[in-house]
C-alpha cells in the first residue's frame, strides 16, 4: 500500500438519534459539522484541537479520530509512518448530538482519504460498518455516513442502514445545556425489561415517525412520543424533561437527543421556539444535512 501526498479533509455532520421512539435506530443528520483533515508525515504524531472540547480531550494516540484512523488504516493495509491531525470541532461534546460518531465517522473517513485507491479497498458501506463496530451501534454512526434520516441496527454480525425520506419543510431546533450527560449514565438507568405494551406503542410511533418526516408534518407531535427510555432518564436530565415536557404541551414535537441532554424539536413550520430556552442554555436552529461525511 502507499500514502497520498496531500492533506485529507473531511466535514461530519451532528445526529440526532432516536428522535423519540426510534431507540437505537432512527437517527438524523444536522447541519452542524466538525471539520477534520489530517496528512501522512515521516514520524511521530501531532494532534491539534480547537473549538468544541478543545480543552479536555487527549492530544496522543488516545484521541478518538485517531484511534479509528489507526483501525481503518489497520484495515486497508498498514499503518502511515507518522500523522498530523488537525480538528475544528463544532458539535457540543457529551450532550447528545453525536461528537463520539463524528469523530469515529471522521477518522475512518480520513484513514481512507490517505490511502492510495482507498475508497477502492473501503468502499463507503464498509466504512459505515467499520465506524458502527468502533461505536457499538449504528444509530448515530449511519446518519453521520449517508446524512438525512436513516433507520440502522445489527442483524446477526452485521450492521445495516436504510436511508429515508425527510420533507424539504422538515428542520430542528436544539436546546443545549450548559452541562454534560455520558452516554453511560444515561443509559445505566434503562431497566432490562419493559412491557409488550410499551414496546408495541414505541414500535408503532417509530414507523409512524418515518411517515411524519416524509410529508406528514401533522402527525409529529404523536410520532414522537416514547415510553421506553426517555421516562427512565429523567432522574440525570431533569431539565430537559421538563422542557419537553413544556414544549409537547404546547404542541410541539420534542424529544431528548440521543442519550440527552440536548433537547431537539422536529418542526415543520417557521415557529420561533427561542423564548423557551432555559437561561445558559443555546438554542439552535439546525437544517436536516441532506448529505453526511463529506471529503475533499
Amino acid at each position: 500500500m502507499s500514502f497520498v501526498d496531500d492533506e485529507a479533509r473531511v466535514s461530519v455532520p451532528a445526529t440526532s438519534a432516536n428522535l423519540g421512539p426510534g431507540f437505537d435506530t432512527l437517527g438524523l443528520a444536522l447541519e452542524l459539522r466538525d471539520d477534520l483533515s489530517a496528512r501522512v508525515t515521516d514520524a511521530g504524531v501531532g494532534v491539534d484541537v480547537a473549538g468544541e472540547g478543545a480543552g479536555d480531550v487527549a492530544r496522543d494516540e488516545t484521541h478518538l479520530v485517531l484511534r479509528s484512523m489507526r483501525i481503518a488504516f489497520d484495515v486497508l493495509g498498514g499503518q502511515p509512518p507518522g500523522l498530523l491531525l488537525t480538528c475544528r470541532n463544532r458539535i457540543p461534546h457529551a450532550r447528545g448530538l453525536g461528537s463520539s460518531a463524528a469523530a469515529i465517522v471522521g477518522g475512518v473517513f480520513l484513514a481512507r482519504r490517505l490511502v492510495d485507491d482507498g475508497d477502492a479497498v473501503l468502499s463507503v458501506d464498509d466504512a459505515f460498518r467499520l465506524a458502527a463496530e468502533i461505536e457499538g451501534h449504528p444509530d448515530n454512526v449511519a446518519p453521520a455516513v449517508y446524512g438525512g434520516l436513516t433507520v440502522a441496527g445489527r442483524s446477526g454480525e452485521r450492521f445495516y442502514a436504510a436511508r429515508a425520506t425527510v420533507a424539504p419543510s422538515v428542520r430542528a431546533v436544539a436546546f443545549v445545556p450548559p452541562t454534560a450527560l455520558s452516554t453511560e449514565v444515561a443509559r445505566g438507568l434503562l431497566p432490562e425489561m419493559v412491557t409488550h405494551r410499551h414496546a408495541a406503542a414505541n414500535a408503532g410511533r417509530a414507523a409512524l415517525l418515518v411517515a411524519a418526516l416524509a410529508g406528514q408534518p401533522d402527525l409529529l407531535l404523536a410520532a414522537t412520543e416514547d415510553l421506553l427510555h426517555q421516562p427512565y432518564r429523567r432522574p440525570a436530565m431533569p431539565d430537559s424533561l421538563d422542557l419537553v415536557d413544556r414544549l409537547r404541551a404546547d404542541g410541539h414535537a420534542a424529544v431528548v437527543s440521543g442519550a440527552g441532554p440536548t433537547v431537539l424539536v422536529l418542526l415543520a413550520d417557521d415557529a420561533d421556539l427561542a423564548s423557551y430556552a432555559p437561561e445558559g442554555w443555546r438554542h439552535l436552529p439546525l437544517p436536516v444535512a441532506p448529505d453526511g461525511a463529506r471529503v475533499h
